[in-house]
């Protein structure tokens, strides 16, 4: 669907491209691709079949088969499905974002799930979250955004969530714990995390959630037609 307008917001672990990207969405109207939840969802599949997490053929059969519905409560919280059954909170733990870049590194799985991101391209629009949404998903997206943070300021961010959801972490474990999925993330060899070279680069270090949103917003409409905005 090439007259879809798609924006990308690609960026490394911690830089808060999941929770611009919702914003965004909500505030456009558009659909969301949360593609990190893909991969979180083959891992948490594929633990549960019993499948190692370098076994490629076979995460990549499971990731073409897998029965998964996105939705949300009345009251706009998230909710997904995997094979009818609700994970929500399985997949946000630290230890499912961990699998989710290993098996994000396997070609084969990001192969099975390519076609299936591509799908989530509807009218009136797709704000498409991920790490390779510009460069390898979504190729010819209207408005390419790579957003990061210094390396601190991510995983202090990841810790004060934490503490809000009860869940005991150390800001140590943290960062180590981040700079290993941002080098696994930008070493491998399918779909490295890289800034499209026509993206707009935006560093959110310092910056409010409400800044960051409005910043893209503001990119948004300076690069797409207001009909379709």
């Amino acid at each position: 669907m090439r007259d879809v307008p798609v924006v990308t917001i690609d960026g490394p672990s911690g830089s808060g491209k999941g929770t611009v990207s919702r914003a965004a969405a909500k505030a456009l109207g558009w659909a969301l691709l949360d593609s990190g939840a893909l991969y979180r969802l083959v891992a948490l599949a594929g633990r549960r079949s019993g499948l190692d997490l370098g076994d490629e053929p076979g995460l990549a059969r499971l990731a073409r088969s897998l029965d998964i519905r996105f939705g949300s409560t009345p009251s706009g919280a998230e909710i997904v499905l995997l094979g009818g059954q609700e994970v929500t909170r399985d997949i946000r733990t630290e230890s499912a974002g961990n699998d989710a870049s290993k098996v994000a590194a396997l070609p084969a799985v990001r192969q099975a799930l390519l076609e299936r991101q591509r799908r989530f391209a509807a009218p009136p629009g797709l704000v498409a979250d991920g790490r390779d949404m510009g460069t390898v998903v979504f190729p010819d997206a209207r408005v390419k955004i790579f957003l990061t943070a210094s390396a601190l300021e991510r995983a202090e961010r990841r810790y004060k969530q934490l503490k809000e959801k009860g869940v005991a972490a150390t800001l140590a474990a943290l960062s180590r714990e981040i700079a290993e999925r941002d080098r696994r993330d930008i070493e491998r060899t399918a779909s490295p995390l890289v800034a499209s070279e026509d993206a707009v680069l935006l560093d959110s270090t310092g910056m409010s959630i409400d800044a960051v949103v409005e910043r893209v917003l503001s990119i948004v409409r300076e690069r797409i037609r207001p009909g379709q905005v």
